[in-house]
C-alpha cells in the first residue's frame, strides 16, 4: 500500500470507533516496528498485504474499525526470541485505545482479537474470522508469493538449527492443513482455500 494508502485506513479507523487518530507519531511509531531488522515476513509487506485485504472484504465487518485497528497492532511486538508477542501487541493496542478516548469494551475486543492471531483455536465471531482469514491469506497466495513467504520465515528463525526447525514448521503447517476449513468467510474461502491447500501439502512434502 502507498503511504497515502495507509494514513487512510488508519485515520478512518478511528473514525469508525468514534474518536480522532491519536495522529502520525503513533501510526509511523507502527511502521518503525514493522521495518525492524530482525523481521523479514512480519513486515510492512505483510501488513500492507493484510490491510488491502481488509479494505476488499471490510464489508464482512461487525465493527470494521476494531478490525482495522487489530490488524495493524498484530505485529507491532515482534521478538523471534520471544513466545509473547501477541499478548504485548494487544496490551500495546488496548492502552492506545484507552489513550484515544476509545471506550473499554471496544479496546478489550480489538485485545481479542490480537490475541485471536496466536493461531491456537479456531477463531469464533465474524470479526475473529475475517481477521483471521486476512492473516492467513499468505497460505493461500500465488506460487511465487508463497515461496516467498517460507523463505522469509526461514530468514526470521535462522538462527534454529534446520533438525529442530524444520518438524517444527512441519508441524504448524499440518495443523492448518488438518482443519475441516482453513477460511471461514465465504469470499475468500472460495479464493484462497484451494490453493493454501496445494502450497501446504507442497511445503509440508518438501
Amino acid at each position: 500500500m502507498t503511504p497515502e494508502a495507509l494514513h487512510a485506513n488508519w485515520a478512518a479507523a478511528w473514525h469508525a470507533l468514534g474518536v480522532a487518530s491519536p495522529g502520525d507519531a503513533l501510526c509511523d511509531e507502527l511502521q518503525r516496528r514493522y521495518a525492524e531488522p530482525q523481521r523479514h515476513y512480519h513486515t510492512m509487506q505483510h501488513l500492507g498485504e493484510c490491510l488491502a485485504w481488509f479494505d476488499h472484504e471490510k464489508a464482512l465487518a461487525e465493527r470494521p474499525g476494531e478490525v482495522a485497528l487489530a490488524l495493524w497492532f498484530h505485529d507491532a511486538i515482534y521478538d523471534v526470541h520471544a513466545h509473547d508477542n501477541e499478548a504485548r501487541s494487544a496490551d500495546w493496542a488496548r492502552r492506545a485505545l484507552l489513550d484515544a478516548g476509545v471506550d473499554t469494551a471496544a479496546a478489550d475486543r480489538v485485545h481479542a482479537l490480537v490475541m485471536a492471531t496466536r493461531h491456537d483455536a479456531v477463531p469464533q465471531g465474524r470479526d475473529a474470522e475475517l481477521l483471521i482469514d486476512i492473516d492467513l491469506s499468505i497460505l493461500g497466495a500465488e506460487r511465487a508469493r508463497f515461496d516467498e513467504y517460507e523463505r522469509q520465515v526461514q530468514a526470521e528463525y535462522a538462527f534454529v538449527p534446520d533438525e529442530v526447525r524444520l518438524p517444527r514448521r512441519r508441524a504448524i503447517l499440518q495443523r492448518f492443513l488438518d482443519r475441516k476449513a482453513i477460511y471461514a468467510t465465504p469470499r475468500m474461502h472460495a479464493q484462497l482455500e484451494a490453493r493454501a491447500r496445494a502450497n501446504l501439502q507442497r511445503s509440508i512434502s518438501g
